[in-house]
């Protein structure tokens, strides 16, 4: 089974990239990247803003909410730039070349022309093999500074493109109206690649205080529920593109990294996930991926990428709107809780001798499959006849 990819004309081993953050902030973190099986890395972000070389303490939280019977949890940080000095840091990269196999690709946020071409070059005198623009911090970036966001993306693409010659990758912020057609104009200014995306930007209160917890203002939120944003745009844009794309947002297990593919990212990076498990779970995701290509019998990742893209997502009028299933009860497993009653817009369940019923009322969305609690709930296939109510 070969997991090697091309990104941004760099030959990786595996797809998984460890994204700029704590986790890549110096030699001693990068080498546990390499340890533990990873693709590349990109190193964390050195800032021209030079307050934000020091981060707050505490600036890690782990947000539980609850809807009903439903949780989830949100990583939330204000975790800041690379602390060290453009010298300093660029040295780390140097050292770092020097000793690591894998790539080390810089990211570099600024908030100048002149400091995006004077990072820019000093990240190829380096001899970096490739370098990562981070327009979208959700900490703090140009991509929350009131401009027009889109513009000020590809300015400054075109002036770094013009800068050097290595590949550069932009990482986007999810905040854009037509990621699409921004991801089409960095190609076309000769950008090589796009991480899709970075995290937003948050906000959680504490209602003891009635202040921002934490260091008391803004800070960056990410988990398993951008997920389905990423594989939405890359499902859609992997058409339309022939630079590298990079998945990036709510990565768990190899099973997500296979969404991803299949979706037509190149590659993924990870981050929140090693912060929460350890560089340990950098292996297990690759199992889970190879795991997945073996029962599919995929011997390369090409063999699937890109194959849930573009025509294959139905359109409207491309769906079939026919009633085709039916909620249906097994009676053995039904502790007649009521829960799907409870939840039945449509009030197709009745009881009857202590147990419920699905009746002909029953519309099919499936709601109370998923929050029957003795999985007594199945959805049945009830021959296609139309849906009058439609």
């Amino acid at each position: 089974m070969d997991l090697s990819v091309n990104y941004v004309g760099l030959r990786l081993k595996n797809p998984i990239i460890i994204a700029s953050s704590g986790l890549t902030e110096n030699l001693k973190n990068m080498k546990k990247c390499e340890e533990n099986g990873a693709g590349a890395l990109v190193v964390k972000s050195l800032f021209e803003e030079e307050i934000c070389r020091v981060s707050p303490t505490p600036r890690f939280e782990i947000i539980s909410r609850s809807m009903g019977p439903l949780r989830s949890q949100t990583f939330y940080s204000f975790e800041q730039a690379s602390p060290f000095e453009p010298e300093e840091y660029f040295k780390e990269i140097s050292k770092a070349l020097s000793v690591l196999s894998i790539p080390v690709i810089p990211s570099i946020n600024c908030i100048t022309d002149d400091g995006w071409l004077k990072y820019s070059k000093m990240a190829e005198e380096v001899g970096a093999p490739a370098l990562e623009l981070n327009v979208s911090c959700p900490h703090a970036s140009i991509s929350f500074r009131g401009q027009d966001v889109d513009e000020t993306i590809l300015h400054v693409a075109r002036i770094v493109r013009e800068n050097v010659k290595i590949p550069i990758v932009v990482k986007l912020p999810m905040q854009l109206s037509s990621p699409l057609a921004v991801a089409k104009a960095l190609e076309n200014i000769g950008v090589d690649g796009v991480v899709m995306f970075n995290r937003l930007t948050g906000l959680d209160i504490n209602l003891d205080t009635e202040k921002p917890i934490l260091h008391g203002g803004y800070a960056g939120h990410g988990g398993p529920w951008a997920f389905n944003y990423v594989l939405r745009w890359i499902s859609t844009s992997r058409p339309h593109l022939k630079l590298s794309i990079a998945g990036s947002g709510g990565v768990g297990s190899g099973d997500d990294v296979a969404k991803y593919i299949l979706t037509g990212a190149d590659v993924v990076q990870i981050c929140s996930i090693v912060y929460l498990m350890g560089y340990e779970i950098i292996p297990r995701i690759i199992d889970g991926l190879k795991k997945f290509m073996e029962n599919k019998k995929y011997s390369t990742l090409s063999d699937f990428r890109g194959k849930v893209s573009g025509k294959v997502i139905l359109g409207n009028y491309e769906i079939d709107r026919r009633h085709l299933y039916e909620a249906y009860i097994n009676s053995d497993l039904c502790t007649s809780c009521g829960i799907c009653k409870k939840v039945c817009i449509y009030d197709a369940p009745i009881e009857k001798d202590g147990k419920y019923f699905i009746t002909d009322l029953c519309d099919g969305c499936g709601l109370c499959v998923r929050l029957c609690p003795t999985k007594a709930i199945s959805m049945v296939f009830v021959g296609g006849r139309e849906n009058a109510k439609n």
